[in-house]
């Protein structure tokens, strides 16, 4: 699916900070076949623009702080990164980045929900924000996994207004009436000192080799090959470099 303007609310925006961006350059080339640019601008600080073929589909950056984790970011759109940053802090959530131009693409902020998972808010000006989604090597589906699915259900209504199905298993959001993520409860799942995150999926057109692939390449599969019940088949994945992510299956309609 090409994207020609962004929803308010809905994914927008991927992006990968690493303690290795060469490693992780050669590492995603070789698994989606991305292409890599970086950015000249001195600005930029050595930001790098990941396409498949002519299409945006990420980002990628070194680390900017000592304490600052390796990890995927996913960005949601608003129409206003300083309204939504207020909305944030006044639904309990913590703005890290305040509101900042990111050159002439847009303008963004870094924010933890009330339950402590980080995610971005993307406002575009020159860069709408990915080019492609739920297609073979783009972003595809998007997941929060938090230990207070209640708290975190209520603050994303509030600041993005999505819609909250909430199943036996699992809980889906959704925007207009399509779902693009969903939710899983971390309490009995992980040891207590794994922090709630988000984490992005990206579309293949078949998991297992690309899973095989990944794990001939360094990263470390967490969760094989699996179908989920009313969805498609996916793993999950650590990157050679400790960045976790998700693969699932293109399906038909998707």
């Amino acid at each position: 699916m090409k994207i020609t303007e962004p929803s308010p609310g809905a994914p927008c925006w991927v992006e990968l900070a690493t303690k290795d961006p060469a490693a992780a350059k050669a590492f995603y080339h070789e698994l989606f076949g991305w292409r890599t640019e970086s950015v000249p601008d001195e600005k930029a600080a050595g930001y790098t623009k990941l396409y498949l073929g002519e299409q945006l589909v990420a980002g990628l950056s070194g680390l900017m702080h000592p304490d600052q984790p390796t990890a995927w970011t996913i960005g949601f759109h608003t129409p206003d990164t300083d309204i939504a940053a207020d909305e944030i802090a006044d639904a309990d959530g913590k703005v890290i980045v305040p509101p900042t131009d990111a050159l002439d693409w847009g303008r963004f902020a870094v924010a933890a929900d009330p339950t402590g998972a980080v995610f971005s808010t993307w406002q575009p000006a020159a860069m709408l924000g990915v080019d492609l989604r739920d297609e073979p090597g783009a972003l595809g589906w998007v997941e929060l996994a938090t230990r207070d699915p209640r708290a975190a259900a209520e603050f994303y209504a509030r600041v993005f207004g999505w819609s909250v199905n909430t199943g036996e298993m699992y809980t889906r959001f959704g925007l207009g009436g399509r779902d693009f993520g969903g939710m899983m409860d971390m309490s009995d799942q992980f040891p207590d000192e794994v922090a709630p995150y988000w984490m992005p999926y990206f579309a293949v057109a078949d998991v297992d080799l690309g899973a095989e692939r990944a794990s001939l390449l360094g990263a470390t599969v967490t969760l094989p090959p699996t179908d989920v019940p009313d969805g498609p088949r996916l793993a999950v994945l650590h990157d050679p470099q400790g960045a976790l992510f998700g693969i699932h299956a293109v399906e038909d309609g998707t």
